[in-house]
């Protein structure tokens, strides 16, 4: 008895070790083109999307918060590898520009996709 109960165990641990399609999906590589979505953030600033600083968005005649880009849709234009980070410049869907004058931002994806920052559409 206590043969068989070890060869099902045996068996059961196996098939589970060799599962191929985990639950959790693996981050592909961001294409040009790619969609996504700039998501708000517990902190008051965003620390892998690189928006301008608030106070130059205030020197630019706009108020002092990131809420404009709560929810923008994004297209990945360009990626970028540097010192083994995947790095995207985004900008917006609609061709307007954030915060009404700068067109791209900088992100690394990997970070901004963990952290929630960004997220894919």
């Amino acid at each position: 008895m206590k043969k068989l109960s070890f060869a099902l165990l045996f068996v059961f641990g196996v098939s589970f070790a060799n599962n191929t399609n985990p639950n959790t999906l693996p981050q592909s590589e961001p294409k040009v083109g790619d969609v996504l979505v700039v998501n708000a953030t517990s902190n008051t600033k965003y620390n892998h999307v690189f928006f301008p600083k608030l106070n130059f968005i205030v020197k630019k005649g706009n108020l002092a918060t990131y809420k404009p880009v709560h929810g923008t849709e994004v297209v990945v234009k360009d990626v970028e590898n540097k010192n083994g980070n995947t790095y995207v410049i985004l900008e917006k869907k609609d061709n307007s520009k954030f915060f009404g004058y700068v067109k791209q931002v900088k992100a690394n994806y990997s970070s901004s996709l963990n952290s929630g920052e960004l997220s894919k559409m």
